[in-house]
């Protein structure tokens, strides 16, 4: 039997995808990130992915006043993820909600890992994160500028943390979910990790996804994580060179 091989046979990574803004299932938004864009504190940066725009302050290290929060052999490493009311197509009322509250804690909590907490005792490490324009997979991008914006801090590090998302869209693993496919989506899986470990730092899932697609799901959100990794060291290199 003779088997004919074209090119819709070859798998070439990249195939095109039936997704609304055309991106291949492995692709990522276009993104770009600076460090260094605020003035007056003591790190920052600023990121862009797809509609998201991020803007990331850290203070700190400095005196914790709180003292019911001090921990006497380390820092404490406060985050305060706020979305402006500008930010998405209906004004969203100003100040904290359920939702801001969780992904303050869980961008916390991916970020602990990398720093060395331990070198500022009874101090307080302040994170906030302002999402200027949003369009799906915030909290991803807050994290990933937030751990740009403390290594502009000069924090120590053991490493940073980016986070990206994959998930599943019109019964197809994806990368990188835009806003409509993460609200129609059938799953949505964002992860946060230290690429040179490969530590997993945040893991949530909503929806649905069978043992083979999660596995794919991680993959690609790995794959993603490592993209945008070297972009967040591309942003250090370029404020203070090699």
């Amino acid at each position: 039997m003779i088997i004919i091989i074209t090119d819709s046979n070859l798998s070439t990574g990249t195939e095109a995808s039936a997704r609304a803004d055309g991106r291949a299932f492995n692709e990522l938004r276009p993104f770009k990130i600076e460090a260094g864009v605020l003035e007056r504190a003591d790190g920052s940066a600023y990121l862009e992915i797809g509609g998201n725009k991020v803007l990331v302050a850290v203070y700190g290290p400095r005196e914790l006043h709180v003292r019911r929060l001090m921990q006497p052999n380390k820092a404490v490493l406060r985050c305060r993820y706020n979305m402006a009311p500008f930010s998405v197509d209906d004004r969203k009322r100003p100040g904290p909600d359920r939702r801001s509250t969780e992904i303050s804690k869980i961008t916390s909590e991916a970020l602990i890992p990398s720093v060395f907490l331990e070198k500022f005792p009874r101090s307080t490490i302040d994170v906030f994160i302002e999402v200027i324009e949003a369009e799906g997979g915030t909290r991803c991008a807050g994290i990933t500028a937030a751990s740009v914006a403390l290594a502009d801090a000069g924090i120590p590090m053991r490493d940073m943390v980016v986070a990206c998302a994959a998930g599943k869209s019109n019964g197809q693993v994806v990368l990188d979910l835009s806003e409509v496919e993460d609200k129609e989506g059938e799953a949505d899986l964002p992860i946060a990790m230290m690429p040179r470990t490969g530590e997993i730092t945040l893991l949530q899932m909503d929806g649905h996804l069978t043992a083979d697609e999660f596995e794919k799901a991680m993959d690609l959100a790995m794959d993603g994580c490592k993209k945008l990794g070297e972009a967040q060291k591309k942003a250090i290199i370029n404020r203070y060179g090699e």
